[in-house]
């Protein structure tokens, strides 16, 4: 029978206190992923310009056993005060009013509860947790540098039990034999997926792409990649004549040329066009040797941006490249590294020289066996071995071929089919690449 005694008020407050509970559970929430997900870099330039609470957000994302166990002990007590609370103010009121609904005495109460706690935890999902995290997510740096000095706070009121969730938990790890102090990092291959999306975006244009990736490769090529190789260096014999010096000058194609005595595997240094034509202006004696200037000398296997920092400090900036046995393999001017990060400029190559890639009609691509390696896999989208040995087109057949090709050998590859067009005596000079299709 539908209930007919007088209705209790409807608890309104209590109601009101239930749900800022949930939306102080919200708080904790947006606070933490807030923190966890802001990145390091932007909360310290909030820092340098003032904003209060950067440098505490600094200091707890770089502690966050700490301020994660102040966030769960938040959570988890508003999660059970709340849950308690709702049932025991609100559990009678709504029951008496399911039995006007036609809800028998009996069942009523336990309709009633289940029916908070299913309202109580739809709004904790919605209010305290899914909506609150959304906001983070969308501005995490100044979220947590709003948060970050109340939770400080927090875990200096509660150090004690933050401090036996810290070791707690700590102990669990070395149980389990994790590192929980894991550095998180990116690596070159996430911050090359990082910039294709922007570009993808529109955030940045593609020539902003490709400087970038340049850069990012750069960090990651041995010198002997960028390097202008030997058997392309341009030099003149330290033991030419005067004649022969003015031919040189005439068809000097860089301002600094190497100086050899006798063969390009004996380099001397370099002599600058402006000291050459110095002298020969002043019609005074001409000493190629007197004009010399001294070069570094520079490991193959030294890092890219480690060449690069050691020819910003040379008096003079050329580097001759040598191996491990001390032979010369070619030289690195800053040009090469520019060129490594934005492309060959058109006034520094042959008017005759063909471009070293260059995409046929059929969607397939000739390149040439002299095209830097990693700027073929960037093109393809292949994935080549970080420990490679090689650093050219030509390089990477003969690490798949494992012998001296001849025209018309092909191998396979990640998805592409390379084919040997050309051979220049022993050198592979023109290769075809061409998608194979399922």
């Amino acid at each position: 029978m539908p209930h007919t005694a007088p209705l209790d008020p409807f608890p309104w407050l209590d109601l009101a206190i239930i749900v800022a509970l949930i939306a102080l559970n919200g708080v904790f929430a947006m606070s933490e992923l807030a923190i966890v997900s802001s990145r390091k870099p932007r909360l310290e330039a909030m820092a340098r310009a003032g904003r209060t609470g950067a440098r505490r957000a600094v200091q707890l994302s770089a502690d966050p056993g700490k301020f994660l166990s102040v966030v769960q002990i938040g959570i988890t007590l508003i999660s059970i005060l709340a849950g308690a609370y709702s049932g025991s103010s609100l559990g009678d009121p709504v029951a008496q009013r399911l039995q006007l609904l036609g809800v028998s005495a009996e069942a009523a109460p336990e309709w009633g509860f289940g029916l908070v706690i299913a309202l109580t935890t739809y709004l904790s999902l919605i209010i305290g947790e899914l909506v609150p995290k959304q906001f983070a997510l969308r501005s995490p740096e100044p979220i947590a540098a709003l948060m970050a000095l109340p939770l400080w706070f927090l875990s200096r009121v509660a150090a004690p039990i933050v401090w036996l969730l810290d070791k707690s938990s700590m102990l669990v790890f070395k149980l389990l034999r994790f590192d929980r102090e894991a550095a998180n990092h990116v690596t070159a291959e996430e911050l090359h997926l990082i910039v294709a999306e922007a570009s993808s975006a529109g955030v940045i244009e593609e020539n902003e792409r490709a400087i970038i990736s340049g850069v990012v490769r750069l960090a990651d090529r041995p010198v002997r990649e960028v390097m202008t190789p030997r058997t392309a260096v341009e030099w003149i014999d330290v033991n030419v004549d005067e004649a022969g010096v003015r031919a040189m000058i005439a068809d000097m194609p860089h301002s600094r040329m190497p100086v050899a005595e006798g063969s390009v595997d004996e380099i001397i240094g370099v002599v600058h066009s402006r000291d050459l034509v110095r002298v020969l202006l002043a019609g005074g004696p001409l000493d190629l040797r007197a004009l010399i200037r001294r070069g570094i000398v520079l490991p193959d296997h030294m890092d890219a941006m480690d060449a690069l920092n050691a020819l910003r400090e040379a008096e003079t900036p050329v580097a001759f490249i040598h191996d491990e046995y001390g032979h010369f393999e070619g030289l690195v001017v800053p040009a090469n590294l520019l060129a490594a990060i934005a492309g060959e400029f058109a006034s520094d190559q042959d008017v005759d020289t063909d471009p070293p890639m260059v995409e046929r009609p059929d969607g397939s691509w000739l390149v040439s066996g002299s095209y830097a390696a990693d700027s073929l896999a960037d093109r393809l989208g292949l994935d080549l071995p970080e420990d490679r040995d090689f650093a050219t087109v030509a390089g990477f057949a003969l690490w798949r071929l494992k012998h001296l090709p001849s025209t018309g050998e092909r191998f396979d590859y990640k998805g592409w089919r390379f084919e040997i067009v050309d051979m220049d005596g022993r050198r592979i000079d023109k290769l075809i690449a061409s998608a194979i299709e399922d």
